[in-house]
């Protein structure tokens, strides 16, 4: 395999597992989508063509939109967050997983595990120390604008994911110091108050 090619998977599952960190199912949505519709050369084969069906499209179209509207509802974003410290390393595997999905089965398993789980598994605890943090200085009141820029955010790397996988290192780098930066900020005027 060309590494080039190798190295545009790794970025493909990178950001979706990143985005799948931030929101559970809207990553998962749009490479089903890419992959139904043979968008910028998608392909889901083997294992993971299930991901491309009508009823895959129409499950996770109905959880993307649960999970965008129970995050604006204070207190069920709190137990949302908790379910997404178990669920959203999982559907990260999954994206990275099915990203790799060209390759041998098992090879895409183990790389979706570690390539997946442990990038959605950061993201959503930066997302989940970002929510405390808000919680914490707000009262939780900026808590629904917040989910709204987490939205935003994962939308645009899951879309840069699947339009230009190679940008993606960059893009991951430059939001986890965006993140460290703003929880920095934070916690000093939390201090200070």
């Amino acid at each position: 395999m060309e590494t080039w090619l190798l190295a545009g998977l790794l970025g493909l599952g990178l950001g979706l597992a990143a985005a799948t960190g931030l929101k559970t199912f809207l990553s998962l949505l749009m490479l089903s989508a890419a992959a139904r519709f043979e968008l910028f050369g998608i392909e889901l084969s083997g294992a993971f063509a299930w991901l491309k069906s009508d009823a895959a499209l129409i499950a996770l179209t109905v959880a993307a939109i649960a999970e965008f509207l129970a995050d604006k509802i204070p207190v069920v974003d709190h137990a949302l967050s908790a379910f997404g410290t178990v669920a959203r390393p999982a559907a990260g595997a999954l994206a990275a997983a099915a990203a790799f999905s060209g390759l041998d089965p098992a090879m895409a398993a183990v790389l979706g595990l570690i390539v997946g789980a442990p990038t959605a598994l950061a993201f959503n605890t930066a997302q989940a120390g970002t929510r405390l943090t808000s919680t914490a200085t707000t009262g939780g009141l900026a808590n629904p604008a917040v989910s709204f820029a987490e939205d935003v955010l994962a939308f645009l790397t899951a879309a840069l994911a699947l339009a230009a996988p190679l940008l993606i290192p960059i893009l991951l780098a430059l939001m986890l110091f965006a993140a460290w930066s703003l929880f920095r900020r934070l916690v000093r005027r939390s201090r200070a108050a």
